[in-house]
C-alpha cells in the first residue's frame, strides 16, 4: 500500500498538465490589484493637478479685471471647469472667488461668489467678514488680494481598495491660489 502512494505521488510529481492554470491563478489577481491602483493614483494625481492649475486660471483672472459683472465671474467659473474636466464640479466640487481689502487692523471678505456644489465653506470666511487668511500672509491697509478656492469631493473608481484606501478614499481635494490685482487697487463687483 506504501508503494502504491509512492508511485502516485511520483506520478503527480512529473504531472505538469496543470501548471499554467495554477500560475494564472496567482498572477491574474496580483495583476489585476496592480491595474486598479495605478488607474486610482492616476486619478487622484491628475485632480490635484487640473484643480491646482483651475485655482490659478480662475484667480489670475479675476484680478486682471477693474469691474466684474456676474456674467463675467461665471464665465470665468465656466473656464475653470472646463480646466478640471472630466471631474465635474455641479456634483461634486465648488469654486470660490473672493476679494479681501486690508483694513487698518485687519482684512475684510469684500465680496464672494461661489460655483458648483459647495462640500467646505471658504477657509476665509463669509463675505462682510474678517478674512481668515493663510499662515504668513498678510494684507496691508488699502491694499487688496483675489483668493480662488476649489473644494471637490473625491470618489474612488474602485471604492474599498485594500492597498490604496488608507491613502485615497472619500476625501476633500482643496487648493488656493492668491493674486493681487494688476491694473486696480482692488477688483469690485459691478451687477
Amino acid at each position: 500500500m506504501i508503494e502504491r502512494l509512492r508511485r502516485t505521488f511520483r506520478r503527480f510529481r512529473r504531472d505538469e498538465r496543470g501548471i499554467s492554470a495554477v500560475e494564472i491563478a496567482i498572477a491574474v489577481p496580483v495583476a489585476l490589484a496592480l491595474t486598479m491602483n495605478g488607474i486610482e493614483l492616476t486619478r487622484y494625481v491628475l485632480l490635484n493637478q487640473k484643480t491646482e492649475r483651475a485655482t490659478m486660471t480662475v484667480a489670475d483672472l479675476v484680478s486682471q479685471g477693474e469691474v466684474l459683472t456676474i456674467a463675467d465671474i461665471n464665465n470665468i467659473f465656466t473656464a475653470g471647469a472646463l480646466i478640471t474636466e472630466p471631474f465635474d464640479f455641479n456634483d461634486n466640487g465648488a469654486m470660490i472667488v473672493s476679494s479681501v481689502v486690508g483694513q487698518s487692523t485687519n482684512a475684510i471678505v469684500e465680496w464672494q461668489r461661489v460655483y458648483g456644489q459647495d462640500p467646505g465653506s471658504s477657509s476665509l470666511g463669509g463675505a462682510g467678514g474678517v478674512a481668515s487668511l493663510p499662515a504668513g500672509f498678510t494684507v496691508g491697509a488699502s491694499e487688496s488680494v483675489i483668493m480662488a478656492e476649489i473644494h471637490y469631493k473625491y470618489e474612488p473608481m474602485f471604492p474599498g481598495n485594500p492597498i490604496l484606501g488608507g491613502y485615497i478614499g472619500d476625501d476633500i481635494v482643496y487648493n488656493y491660489a492668491i493674486f493681487r490685482p494688476r491694473y486696480t487697487v482692488k477688483v469690485r463687483l459691478g451687477s
